[in-house]
């Protein structure tokens, strides 16, 4: 297993930055605006795409919440949503 010492998604995230992809869908965000499903808008899913790169990311669920990793940007938790 390769170690992603990336941190470019976490640091994105807390700047605010816009996603360039879809997280739910990997589609590009500037080519198509779909409106995200209702698990998404109520923050239960977990995303499964980079919003960077759009490339596909190892997620993994549990009952305390989720984990993203992308092998290039790194990984993203749903701590970091949680208020």
């Amino acid at each position: 297993m390769r170690n992603v010492t990336s941190t470019d998604l976490r640091d994105m995230m807390l700047r605010g930055e816009p996603f360039r992809f879809d997280p739910y869908r990997g589609t590009d965000l500037s080519k198509d605006s779909p409106r995200p499903f209702k698990a998404a808008e109520l923050g239960l899913e977990p995303f499964r795409y980079c919003p960077i790169c759009g490339r596909r990311m190892v997620t993994q669920v549990m009952p305390s919440g989720w984990t993203a990793r992308c092998s290039r940007h790194g990984e993203i938790s749903s701590y970091l949503f949680e208020h």
